[in-house]
């Protein structure tokens, strides 16, 4: 038993033994050195590419009333009684909005009393008297629901840009709302810029403010007098 396992041995030490020395220094480093276990070996992982950043909008910038048109000179901002300062951004909206309503009935108003006392061919042209009392002379005023439903027609549409008054604010005009945009703008005379739309818009409110302080002036001074002014 012992010499057939230790021949095999000696036969190999022998054979070694009998091999050159530079195939005898191979052999002994490959014996002495600890090859990587097949797991670690790994393979080069191509390089990732990093996703694109998207950069969020900038957020508006807060709200501030100076900011509106209808600032000029030479009083620039100009609030005596202080309407604006402990109110919100919908509260004046809705003063913006009511602003321009008046002021734009009051420049037809006006338009009118010039116009109408001068030109009146509407039924029978006969209706010459001073513009304050004009309506009182004519049919219409014995079709009062007929034009308040006319008057209610422009007025259901804006309805739409109040704040809900379930929980939200009342007399409140939503914060995405522009101001007096009833979207009527047949001849596109609207500006693109931001710039130029704040100039018209100032332009506006001013002729609307002139005019309200002109038909005002007007019905008063006919009132006293009770003569047509044209």
């Amino acid at each position: 038993f012992f010499f057939s396992h230790t021949l095999p041995l000696l036969g190999g030490l022998l054979s070694v033994a009998c091999l050159p020395s530079s195939l005898q220094m191979v052999l002994a480093r490959l014996s002495t050195t600890t090859l990587a276990p097949r797991a670690l070996v790994r393979m080069q992982e191509p390089p990732v590419t990093p996703a694109p950043v998207t950069e969020a909008p900038p957020a508006p910038p807060a709200f501030n009333v100076k900011d509106l048109p209808g600032i000029s000179g030479p009083l620039g901002f100009f609030d005596p009684l202080g309407f604006s300062t402990d109110a919100s951004e919908g509260k004046i909206k809705f003063y913006r909005e009511v602003e321009l309503k008046h002021g734009r009935v009051a420049m037809l108003a006006s338009l009118g009393f010039l116009v109408g006392e001068n030109f009146h061919p509407l039924f029978g042209g006969n209706i010459d008297v001073p513009s304050y009392i004009a309506f009182q002379e004519t049919p219409l005023q014995t079709f009062w629901p007929a034009v308040m439903l006319a008057i209610s027609i422009l007025e259901v549409f804006s309805v739409f840009s109040f704040n809900s008054p379930f929980g939200g604010e009342p007399w409140s005009i939503r914060s995405d709302y522009e101001s007096g945009d009833l979207g009527f703008d047949p001849l596109g005379l609207k500006p693109t810029s931001a710039a130029e739309y704040k100039e018209m818009a100032t332009k506006e409110l001013n002729n609307g403010r002139l005019a309200m302080f002109a038909i005002a002036g007007m019905v008063g001074q006919e009132l006293a007098t009770g003569s047509k002014l044209f």
